[in-house]
């Protein structure tokens, strides 16, 4: 572990930026023709920096038509690639880029940007998802990329870049302090794991030397705060787009970021490059987004604005759990003592994977134990932690589908029987799969988070889950309390 203060200071002072200075940078570049960025979230976690956006876990056509009629500047699509193999999610990231162009029609009346969101600890299916996006474009539009700009950071949640290397901050008796990503347990992902905290290396890494660690260019804190000693926005925003000037053919490029304030200094830069002509995707971290389309940080919603305009059911609510990182198995924990009214269910893994009549009989008792507590106050299902893992990365990937679709199963079928009051869904792939399958979501508005930049709530405005809170909660942000706090504020029993 290193001392944040100690590697900040080789660099100057961040650039005060207020978020109306790019909004309204925006809105001049875009005052002909209006620009939308198409946000391909590998899983909805994504949506927890941003409120008041559409967000879709479907992608026909007519969805994108839906969507891009709410006139916002983002759109967020759930593509849950995080969850499958690397073909499939090439054939995902390739089908949505292609509806969002048709549904876009000619780009003289809609442009569109195109971001892929993914993971601030670098899971993901990477150099792959970007790759796809740049080759579809250029299929169906003409338009090459010149460049791809990583920016994992994630400042709300710890996730800094410094330095070209990407860091976790400490928390509690180790605050102050950064751990390269690549010494915590995200780097050791079965599926996903990786060996260097140094991005140049993550991508000559991730890319198997198809990008040479020095073609990677970086964008390091001394370019995203050129303008320190002026305390001038428009110095950051040249230097940055200087600096990519070089980018061609799908280029690397890295940025530091530590605040919100780097990230808007960044998103400048981004809009002045574009301005002069370059062609760049997004791959990145959940606040990328919100600086780049120059959106407040929204405060946190209470109890009251989370029911806001739909009358609360006077049932429990549902708390599923299935990330099995270990801030999530201590949120649990923290919950279950705390929460001494709710109701505990366990979903046993060994149960799902011993066959198919045992996997069933455990469903039907779980689904009905779920729906008779639901009567009386708060449910907490979660998947039994022993976590089954194999050296096999598709055969892990198997055992967590497995897993997913039974979680999805006892949503479904407790929703269809006695609707909560509320679902928070904690993990990633598990909140994913709650959305579009157990709770049947197509079509939802981000409110905004649950807890100052982090965990979303959405709104879902069609199917059977319309008007009941849905709170996305990643498996690897917030503190031991997080989960119990945000239960808190929607339960009425707790």
């Amino acid at each position: 572990m290193t001392l944040e203060a100690d590697v900040l200071a080789a660099y100057p002072a961040e650039v005060q930026i207020p978020a109306s200075l790019v909004a309204d940078t925006l809105a001049a570049s875009n005052a002909e023709v209006p620009r939308v960025l198409v946000v391909l979230d590998d899983d909805p976690t994504g949506t927890q920096s941003v409120a008041d956006l559409p967000v879709l876990t479907r992608w026909d056509v007519e969805d994108f038509t839906w969507a891009f009629g709410q006139s916002k500047p983002a759109v967020y699509v759930l593509t849950n690639t995080r969850s499958l193999d690397p073909a499939e999610a090439a054939a995902r990231n390739e089908e949505v880029v292609r509806n969002a162009l048709a549904a876009a029609g000619s780009p003289d009346t809609l442009r569109l940007g195109f971001v892929s969101r993914s993971d601030s600890t670098l899971r993901g299916h990477y150099p792959l998802e970007p790759d796809v996006i740049a080759t579809t474009v250029a299929k169906v539009s003409g338009e090459g990329t010149d460049g791809v700009v990583l920016v994992p950071a994630f400042p709300d949640a710890g996730r800094v870049t410094i330095g070209g290397v990407h860091y976790m901050r400490g928390t509690g008796e180790s605050a102050g302090t950064l751990t390269p990503v690549s010494e915590t347990e995200f780097a050791r992902d079965a599926t996903f794991g990786f060996g260097t905290s140094v991005m140049a290396d993550y991508v000559a890494e991730k890319s198997q030397g198809r990008f040479a660690a020095d073609s990677v260019i970086v964008l390091d804190l001394n370019t995203i705060r050129a303008g320190a000693a002026a305390q001038d926005p428009a110095i950051s925003a040249k230097a940055i787009a200087d600096a990519i000037e070089g980018a061609a053919d799908s280029t690397p490029i890295v940025a530091d970021i530590v605040s919100e304030n780097d990230l808007r200094a960044l998103a400048l830069g981004l809009e002045e490059a574009e301005r002069r002509g370059k062609k760049l995707l997004y791959r990145v971290g959940p606040p990328f987004g919100r600086a780049r389309i120059g959106q407040e940080i929204r405060t946190e919603l209470t109890g009251a604005e989370a029911y806001a305009g739909n009358t609360p059911s006077e049932a429990g609510g549902l708390i599923v759990v299935g990330s099995h990182v270990g801030v999530t198995t201590r949120q649990l924990k923290a919950l279950t003592e705390q929460h001494s009214a709710a109701r505990i269910v366990e979903i046993d893994v060994e149960k799902l994977l011993a066959g198919e009549a045992e996997a069933a009989s455990h469903l039907d008792l779980t689904v009905d134990t779920v729906v008779e507590a639901l009567r009386g106050g708060d449910v907490i299902v979660h998947t039994s932690r022993l976590l089954i893992k194999t050296d096999d990365p598709a055969e892990s990937l198997r055992i967590a589908r497995t897993v997913s679709a039974a979680v999805v199963a006892v949503v479904n079928r407790t929703l269809k029987t006695f609707p909560p009051r509320f679902v928070i869904a904690k993990g990633g792939i598990t909140s994913s799969d709650v959305a579009a399958h157990g709770l049947e979501i197509r079509h939802a508005i981000v409110r905004g988070p649950m807890l100052p930049g982090i965990v979303s709530l959405w709104e879902p405005v069609d199917g059977p889950a319309k008007g009941i809170p849905y709170i996305v909660f990643a498996g690897n942000v917030g503190d031991d309390q997080s989960l119990a706090d945000v239960t808190r504020k929607l339960s009425n029993t707790f």
